[in-house]
């Protein structure tokens, strides 16, 4: 055969042989969010080979997703890795050239509360400020990222011996083999191909004596009762408006499988020189927005920035981290009940109809006739920055993901963890912000007046996360860990699912991780004692002092 076929022969079997080869490393993580790239670090830090795989293309999950602002509870809380990360952005700040639309002196006062001036930590930062921090992470511990591959889920994406993941495959035909595996996704699809437990929705109160799981209704005062639910105000015959059930959806405290309200936690500007205008999408349908319409008709004074329409809060340069607020807001209500289990594709199609639907409330709140012109004034003079989010339209890439899978193994994280009437003895982090779950329903109540249901916020002091949460029960797979979609009720989940805590259980999974192939041992067979002596090393917090009332 001629040598010009032959290398024609070969570079067209070169996709077959690549995805034959088998890639090998210690610890296998699934999934490039900020509990990706810590654990990551951590392995190398601790001199293990480390293969670290992102669906996608960037690294970070919502933190480098326009989750700026960091939820976070009791910063004293925050240790090890997680805490080098905020110092980093504290260091990227005291430079002058980190400062195009206005200087730190202008910043600080909008938001002081995002700084730990005294210990030179900053929690709130631009999205790919914090994405150059995680590639310099990687990059100064040599850690091997592979982009653009997706766990095959299709039922062979999970090679197991036994109780023992030997190895995971790719929609490409790409095979990763190691000694250990990390799900660090938002959505936990590694631990379900590995054959895992979990639970998608709310548990009943009464499954584990809790009080904030099930449905949850709101006192009647704070529904919207002003809201009529009907196409034409009070004609039933008419029709729903969009997203809006007609009925309660079960009985208070009673499970489910619905999920709390998904979002985007939007960038926005007011610079004009950075700022690209929120467009009207293709798809644009006014009658989403009724409810809006309907409220802001009784509430004509309320603007951007309160409490019942968007979150404005201050990121440097004249950014800001754009949260759903009370009330209704950018959360869309009751569509990504499917989006635990659903496939890529269908995924990809709930991803753009939130974008379309937060996308267009924008554009409806700065453009709609019907709407106050002052509101509407205020609202148009923020858009979307052009330094940010270049690939995606500069919308942010990941959407806000709250709550997924959850697995469910020996130890299960409860409201009683939270409030601390049980306290793990195998701590291995500190969760500390409230418990608080977003809408899940809207309903017509029985006068056909707008309802809602889902939500709770219930503060907490700091308290320990288990070990035991992060690893599968022994019988089902002994060398995966699982520090993002961990073993936690609803309830609990609602405290828990915040970056900082999702970075600090994936540097302590890592470590042990390392004790595991150390000792040839399951994960759940990990010596306590000398994880929590190596946390403690390295800088995490693992306890927190209860004060209590002095005895007269």
């Amino acid at each position: 055969m001629p040598l010009r076929l032959l290398r024609a022969l070969f570079v067209l079997l070169l996709p077959t042989v690549a995805a034959s080869a088998v890639e090998r490393a210690d610890l296998i993580i699934y999934g490039g969010t900020s509990a990706g790239v810590v654990a990551a670090v951590q392995a190398r830090r601790l001199d293990r080979t480390v293969i670290l795989i992102e669906p996608g293309r960037h690294l970070g999950g919502m933190t480098t997703s326009g989750l700026g602002a960091t939820d976070l509870g009791r910063r004293e809380a925050v240790g090890g890795i997680a805490r080098e990360f905020y110092a980093r952005i504290y260091e990227h700040y005291l430079q002058p050239d980190a400062w195009r639309q206005e200087t730190r002196e202008q910043y600080l006062p909008r938001h002081k509360a995002s700084l730990a001036e005294a210990a030179r930590l900053q929690f709130f930062f631009e999205p790919h400020v914090a994405e150059q921090v995680f590639h310099a992470f990687l990059r100064e511990h040599g850690v091997t990222v592979v982009f653009g591959e997706r766990l095959d889920r299709s039922g062979g994406g999970v090679t197991k011996d036994g109780r023992r993941i030997v190895s995971i495959r790719m929609e490409s035909g790409r095979v990763f083999a190691g000694g250990m595996f990390m799900d660090t996704t938002y959505e936990g699809d590694l631990m379900a191909e590995a054959g895992v437990s979990y639970t998608v929705g709310r548990e009943p109160n009464a499954q584990y004596g809790e009080t904030l799981n099930g449905i949850r209704y709101v006192e009647p005062e704070k529904n919207l009762r002003h809201v009529d639910v009907h196409v034409v105000p009070g004609d039933p015959s008419s029709g729903l408006l969009p997203g809006i059930l007609p009925a309660a959806p079960g009985v208070e405290g009673e499970g489910d499988r619905r999920l709390q309200a998904f979002t985007f936690r939007v960038c926005l500007t007011d610079d004009p020189a950075n700022r690209v205008p929120i467009a009207r999408p293709d798809d644009y349908d006014p009658l989403r927005y009724e409810v809006f319409a309907r409220h802001l008709a009784v509430k004509p004074h309320l603007r951007p920035g309160g409490e019942t329409l968007f979150k404005l809060t201050p990121m440097p340069n004249r950014k800001t981290d754009s949260n759903n607020a009370k009330g209704i807001s950018t959360d869309y209500v009751g569509r990504n009940h499917a989006w635990a289990e659903a496939s890529y594709a269908e995924r990809e199609r709930l991803w753009q109809e939130h974008r379309s639907y937060v996308q267009g409330l924008f554009w409806f709140l700065g453009n709609d006739p019907r709407l106050p012109e002052e509101l509407r004034a205020d609202v148009a003079r923020w858009g979307l920055p052009k330094d940010e989010f270049a690939d995606t339209g500069h919308w942010p890439r990941q959407l806000y993901v709250r709550e997924a899978r959850r697995m469910v193994s020996d130890y299960v994280i409860t409201e009683h963890d939270c409030v601390r009437t049980r306290e793990a003895e195998d701590s291995v982090g500190l969760a500390s912000y409230p418990m608080d779950s977003h809408q899940v329903t809207w309903y017509a109540d029985a006068d056909g007046k707008l309802a809602l249901e889902g939500g709770f916020y219930k503060t907490v002091k700091p308290y320990p996360l288990s070990y035991r949460a992060l690893v599968p029960r022994e019988g089902e797979c002994t060398n995966l860990f699982v520090p993002v979609c961990l073993s936690a009720t609803h309830a609990s989940y609602g405290s828990i699912r915040m970056e900082p805590v999702f970075m600090i259980l994936a540097q302590s999974a890592a470590t042990a991780a390392h004790l595991a192939l150390q000792h040839g041992v399951p994960v759940q067979q990990v010596p306590y004692a000398e994880l929590s002596a190596r946390l403690l090393a390295d800088g995490q917090v693992l306890h927190f002092p209860v004060k209590t009332k002095a005895k007269k």
